[in-house]
């Protein structure tokens, strides 16, 4: 966020509460995942990075009484006491507010009350995950103000849980890990199930990470993401009657999944096949990653969208466009939709002394097309949440 802002945001806390005294600045990235969609919540294998967009929270400890938040970006208030938390069922940002309260309570880190200001500059609703750098954001707020705070990991895991259990969205680990373990000029190959990690450079004098918002939603989007992880989750039971060790699709390899292709029904199978195979691309990413090949990295990239429209099938028309715009363009190595999918963002992975050209012709043919003017933006790989003096 631009430093000018986030002193606009202090003024605007001293005019608020009154002074700036004690005043704090947490912050968390979004991301964006380079390879590795719809793995998470299968125990499988991920490739996101931090990016230099954020949420950040102006706060400040209270010694006694509610917890007050001003959200800059909806122009909303949320209060609400420590020792009782409810769902609020009118403003749906201040869930992951309260969420996160809840699940420290929880796990025996009791939060304590603030007083403060959330503002953040990551697309809402475009797939790089503003919910998941909300609530870090929040948990760091807390735990400063508490003066206790869980190990990264555990602090992730709340996050994670605070979304799943408290706001009712199945999300897996990965968005709320990189937020917290994000490194700059790094992207992080997660294993969602043990959380082991590795982090992997961006030679960024080389390539650039362009991201490409569609500026479409659609609708069936929320309903779709848990229709298809409860069947991932049905499909991995059904095979672990008649396979060994296996407990989710992370444990199935292509073989064993033909095997058992006429027990799922066809659907259920290209559902599978998509993250079966999706695993083993972001694998082979990785070591791509690791020896600066980038035209492999690319070749992966575009294998995976082809994967996730015809397989998963949770692309769209302007994401299917967007993509097939970029492929058209020179110095463009790899592309692909990230998120959940029905709209938001692709991912594009450039080379750097093209991506300023790629970025104004991808977006001009883009709105020529569609009638719709894209947002697309170079991202820098960014470090994870922190909490400073303001």
């Amino acid at each position: 966020m631009d430093y000018r802002k986030v002193q606009m945001l202090a003024e605007k806390f001293e005019q608020t509460f009154g002074s700036r005294e004690g005043l704090m600045c947490a912050r968390a990235p979004g991301r964006v995942n380079l390879i590795g969609e719809h793995t998470d919540y299968n125990g499988g294998f991920v490739m996101p990075m931090g990016v230099d967009r954020e949420v950040r929270f102006l706060f400040r400890p209270v010694e006694a009484g509610p917890v007050r938040v001003w959200a800059e970006n909806t122009g909303e208030w949320d209060e609400f006491s420590l020792g009782e938390i409810e769902h609020n069922p009118r403003q749906a940002w201040a869930n992951y507010v309260r969420g996160v309260a809840v699940m420290l309570q929880e796990e025996g880190y009791p939060p304590a009350p603030v007083e403060g200001i959330i503002c953040g500059d990551v697309p809402i609703g475009a797939g790089l995950s503003s919910s998941a750098a909300l609530e870090v954001a929040c948990a760091k707020a807390y735990c400063s103000a508490s003066g206790q705070e869980p190990d990264s990991r555990r602090l992730a895991l709340l996050c994670q849980r605070a979304e799943n259990e408290f706001v009712g969205v199945n999300c897996g680990i990965m968005d709320q890990f990189i937020a917290v373990h994000a490194r700059s000029k790094h992207a992080l190959l997660l294993d969602c199930r043990s959380l082991e990690h590795e982090q992997l450079p961006l030679d960024t004098s080389r390539v650039r990470v362009v991201v490409c918002n569609t500026m479409v939603h659609h609708e069936l989007g929320s309903s779709a993401y848990n229709e298809r992880r409860a069947t991932c989750e049905r499909a991995a039971r059904l095979i672990g009657e008649h396979e060994e060790g296996v407990k989710q699709l992370r444990d199935v390899t292509p073989e064993i999944l033909q095997r058992h292709g006429e027990l799922l029904g066809e659907t259920a199978y290209r559902r599978c096949r998509h993250v079966v195979s999706e695993n083993l691309r972001t694998l082979r990413a990785a070591d791509a990653l690791k020896e600066a090949d980038y035209e492999e990295f690319g070749h992966l990239m575009y294998d995976s969208h082809d994967s996730l429209r015809a397989d998963y099938e949770v692309s769209c028309d302007e994401l299917d466009l967007m993509v097939a715009l970029a492929r058209k363009r020179e110095g463009c190595y790899g592309a692909r939709m990230v998120g959940g999918g029905f709209g938001g963002c692709t991912v594009n992975l450039v080379e750097a002394q093209r991506a300023g050209a790629f970025c104004e012709a991808v977006a001009r043919a883009y709105e020529a097309r569609t009638g719709i003017k894209p947002e697309v933006y170079e991202c820098v790989a960014s470090e994870g949440a922190g909490v400073e003096r303001c």
